[in-house]
């Protein structure tokens, strides 16, 4: 019993220890260091001078530029950081030259909300570049910080915004590789994650549909991530076109990431069945723990990339499936009958799939020798432009399509500059006793989203995390009398807040409170009181207008994006599965113009979840057709994973003429084709629903397989090894026959529940 818990507390201890160095070593701790560095080094240099009262504008100049750096390629980067710069100082100049004058005052919140709001059609760098310069111009609006000497303050602000561009490309020089290899590292972090919640279906009495649901979000948070991480590798030149180990190693790595990825969807299995077959055998539980193994490996692989140093495996993988396997060889041989046949051959797909994934783990590992010969080897033979995400490109004629009310950056663009002039109409009210007008501008474009359901939780977020990061810095300030222990604090609190802002929102806004009091504490020590309230009331404020705005001014609601998305995702899975089926059919495979199908799949896929998750907090009224959507969300996510699952027989040498390919891919196209069509509102063929219930001829699998459950009756003792990295042919093809029948499955399930969609949306006719 002792022994138990002690490997317990240990399982548990490294957890604790892998999700701390997940944290350390990411990108974001990476970046929140330089950032708290640049921006609080020349504070120290001013402060001992004492002038940093003086020249607290070049601090917030160096932490307007460093928030809109953003996460790709050094060109795109270092272009967007020069734009900001551009941005931020003509902003601040105009809104120094006007704010005595409160009509061009507003002119100015109308023509900088439209513009900044409107230029995040170009992407979300430029969209951050935007909503920091309404950030600027809020700061600048009422002159609170800038003095009587208006060039001085402009030019100190400006030095402040310089210096992070200085700090920029000193870094990136030093350590080209650095961006890319942590977001790689993240890629399997990720994919560990996933892996996690994969074993869970495996352990006893699993929660099947709240995995799926899980399954399915962390699926956008992968796809979200791959595309920014496949940008910065292939986009960056230093990682495609240089021929050092390095680079070429770290592309290997991204490369495999895709791959593993993949084989990570091909498990997919019908676990209600597999859990009913084997509930009353340990071997599901074996295999989930197993998976945790594997979970743990590559979440090791992902905090080595990502901190820069060699990963060594943490545990014996060959010894682990092998036990694995033999846990499965003893089961078979004991219980295997011509009954229970079909159960072993599912099981022993999925054994096989475990395999490949350790082979793969075990490859990956390989490539951490920094073997030169396997970095000088690598050739991808893929034309890497295909998989680029898709840019909009900066011209005026991508502007001038979004004005208008049909487009949802318009909408938005609309919504912030009502907001802000509310906001800044609502400081002029003396009696309110509102001291600082720029936070509530500030808050203001912090929440304001295009989206109601970010709004609406990003508003409770910065509320809540707002009070309490301001009640437990009243308390510091009231405790603590040290200096250095504030600064630690102030330093502590700026690297988690710029740590935080992209996942954690509400600890990121409580530890940005925080510092907020630790730095007007330097400034201006004895005013907490003061500040307290009006970080408390200003930001309520901003809430309320930020929440009223988003609700009544032309909002866009989630479930107007659903039949585009849902369209587009039926018609890129159509396309996925008919490349992975041109194997079957003509005897070849295109694996370039396989992986760029399948980039597109998974995308689409992710989109609609990522839209259907947004619609949830919607309000009730707007979440149209909620549980139809859901449903198609959950099977096109069965569609884009059996594909996958099939595409591993696409891929190999082996070829299955017993399989009526032909049938099959007119009997599944047919269903698939009927939900677009339904989808489009166009009439279905009467030749799609006849080639829908195609029975095609798999007499013969049928027949080998009886065949072998005639031999298991008459031998009561099987072979006691089997191969763990290959299936009997008979089990390829059974295998092989029961993908393309729960692909057909789900395809005709979602056809049903279009025709249910279509119907509850159509009216009815008088």
């Amino acid at each position: 019993m002792r022994l138990f818990l002690f490997g317990i507390g240990n399982f548990v201890f490294m957890n604790y220890s892998a999700e701390l160095k997940k944290f350390v070593t990411s990108q974001y701790v990476y970046s929140a260091i330089r950032i708290t560095l640049a921006t609080v080094l020349p504070c120290v240099v001013l402060a001992h001078f004492g002038i940093l009262k003086d020249y607290f504008l070049f601090p917030l100049g160096t932490s307007f530029v460093a928030l809109t750096d953003q996460p790709g390629p050094f060109i795109r980067r270092r272009n967007s950081l020069a734009f900001a710069i551009v941005c931020f100082n003509l902003v601040a100049l105009i809104a120094s030259l006007v704010m005595d004058f409160k009509a061009l005052v507003l002119l100015e919140i109308i023509v900088f909300g439209m513009f900044f709001s409107l230029i995040g059609v170009y992407g979300q760098r430029l969209a951050a570049v935007g909503s920091l310069s309404l950030v600027v111009m809020a700061i600048f609006i009422d002159g609170h910080l800038t003095g009587s000497n208006i060039l001085k303050s402009l030019l100190i602000f400006a030095s402040g915004c310089f210096w992070f561009l200085f700090i920029f490309l000193v870094v990136s020089t030093i350590q080209p590789y650095k961006l890319a290899s942590q977001m790689i590292g993240e890629n399997y972090l990720q994919l560990g994650e996933f892996l996690r919640i994969k074993a869970n279906f495996y352990q006893k009495n699993p929660d099947f549909n709240k995995l799926t649901s899980q399954i399915i979000a962390k699926q956008i948070e992968i796809k979200n991530l791959q595309e920014d991480t496949r940008e910065t590798v292939f986009k960056t030149r230093t990682i495609v076109n240089e021929s050092t180990t390095t680079s070429r190693l770290l592309m290997l790595m991204f490369l495999n990431s895709m791959d593993l990825h993949e084989k990570l969807m091909t498990s997919e299995s019908d676990y209600q069945k597999l859990q009913k077959s084997f509930e009353k055998s340990r071997i599901l539980v074996n295999i989930h723990d197993y998976l945790n193994l594997l979970s743990e490996e590559i979440t090791n692989i992902g905090i080595a990339l990502q901190s820069g140093t060699r990963a060594k495996p943490v545990f014996n993988l060959d010894e682990e499936v092998n036990k694995l396997n033999t846990r499965y060889l003893k089961l078979r041989n004991k219980h295997m009958s011509s009954q229970n046949l079909e159960n072993y051959m599912i099981l022993r797909q999925i054994l096989l799939r475990i395999n490949e994934i350790t082979k793969e783990i075990n490859e990956i590992y390989k490539v951490f020798s920094q073997n030169i010969k396997l970095a000088k080897s690598l050739s991808t033979g893929l034309d890497l432009r295909k998989f680029l995400p898709n840019q909009e490109k900066i011209n005026f004629r991508v502007l001038k399509n979004n004005i208008s009310l049909s487009s949802s950056h318009f909408r938005h663009a609309i919504r912030i500059t009502i907001a802000l002039l509310l906001g800044y109409l609502f400081s002029l009210f003396q009696f309110l006793g509102i001291g600082h007008t720029y936070w509530i501008l500030i808050t203001i474009t912090a929440i304001l989203k295009p989206a109601y359901s970010i709004t609406k939780q990003r508003n409770l977020l910065r509320f809540y995390g707002t009070v309490v990061g301001a009640i437990i810095a009243y308390i510091i300030l009231h405790f603590v009398d040290s200096n250095p222990i504030l600064f630690a604090i102030l330093l502590l609190s700026m690297i988690l807040c710029f740590s935080l802002l992209k996942g954690k929102y509400f600890w990121a806004v409580l530890f940005m409170t925080i510092y907020v009091f630790m730095a007007f504490n330097f400034l201006s020590p004895g005013n907490i009181d003061i500040i307290f309230k009006d970080r408390i009331l200003d930001t309520l404020i901003a809430g309320i207008i930020a929440f009223l705005v988003s609700y009544i001014v032309l909002p866009v609601w989630e479930h107007t994006q659903n039949l585009d998305l849902m369209k587009q995702s039926a018609a890129d899975n159509l396309i996925y599965f008919e490349s992975v089926i041109s194997k079957f059919l003509k005897g070849d495979f295109d694996i370039e113009d396989y992986k760029v199908k399948r980039k597109n799949a998974i995308i689409s896929l992710a989109n609609l979840s990522d839209n259907f998750q947004r619609m949830i907090s919607d309000p009730k009224n707007q979440q149209k057709k909620l549980e139809v959507v859901h449903q198609f969300v959950a099977t096109s996510h069965l569609i884009t994973a059996y594909t996958a699952s099939l595409s591993q027989y696409s891929k190999n040498k082996e070829q299955y003429p017993e399989i009526d390919a032909q049938s099959w891919s007119r009997k599944i196209e047919a269903e698939m084709n009927q939900t677009s069509l339904l989808l489009s509102g166009d009439q279905i063929d009467e030749t799609l629903k006849m080639e829908s219930r195609l029975e095609p001829e798999d007499s013969f699998i049928e027949n080998l397989l009886l065949k072998r459950k005639t031999e298991i009756e008459e031998n009561d003792e099987f072979s006691d090894k089997i191969n763990p990295n290959k299936m009997s042919h008979l089990a390829e093809l059974k295998n092989i026959h029961d993908v393309l029948e729960l692909i057909y499955d789900v395809a005709k399930e979602q056809r049903k529940v279009i025709e249910k969609y279509k119907a509850e949306t159509t009216p009815p006719q008088s």
